[in-house]
């Protein structure tokens, strides 16, 4: 399983046990979703490594609280602290409606109501406080804010979202 496989599930942030039981951060919004899962996959250098898991039940708000299988010591514990899980994209729940992952909207068309056609989504730059879809508009990298009101559409079917941006946003870098 390669990571381009597979969508961030979250961290190993603390041990919870002497018996190799860890804590995981989850980054998600629907924690309850992942408390009962048979098994993830840990970051290990460039490399996937998929582990069991024995018992997992919810710690506080998005603290997943996990058994692995072969992680019996403290020792295996701290060898798997600051670890990256992941997880098949099939894993994730389907979004309808304006929601989306960022994985899935790559290669689509924006399309500003007053503009008109702006360029493809190349990625989405969530490093920022505020999230940017990056568009590539012949060689030209053009940033829009990835903000509620400015998405009017999602079109799955014909890989397009429509914004209405402020007027001169898309000027500033044309």
């Amino acid at each position: 399983m390669r990571k381009e496989e597979c969508f961030y599930l979250g961290k190993i942030v603390k041990k919870f046990s002497f018996k190799g039981e860890v804590l995981v951060k989850l980054d998600t919004d629907e924690p309850e979703l992942y408390e009962n899962l048979e098994s993830v996959f840990i970051a290990h250098g460039n490399n996937l490594v998929p582990f069991f898991i024995e018992q997992s039940s919810l710690q506080k708000s998005n603290l997943l609280r996990l058994k692995l299988e072969e992680v019996d010591t403290e020792a295996d514990a701290d060898a798997l602290m600051k670890s990256e899980l992941y997880l098949p994209l099939e894993f994730l729940p389907k979004l309808t409606g304006n929601q989306f992952y960022y994985h899935e909207i790559i290669g689509f068309t924006i399309e500003d109501q007053n503009y008109g056609i702006v360029g493809t989504i190349t990625g989405v730059n969530d490093t920022t406080s505020q999230a940017l879809f990056e568009i590539d508009r012949d060689g030209k990298e053009i940033l829009i804010p990835v903000n509620d009101k400015f998405i009017i559409e999602i079109d799955r079917n014909n890989k397009k979202i429509i914004v209405n941006t402020p007027e001169g946003l898309i000027d500033l870098y044309l």
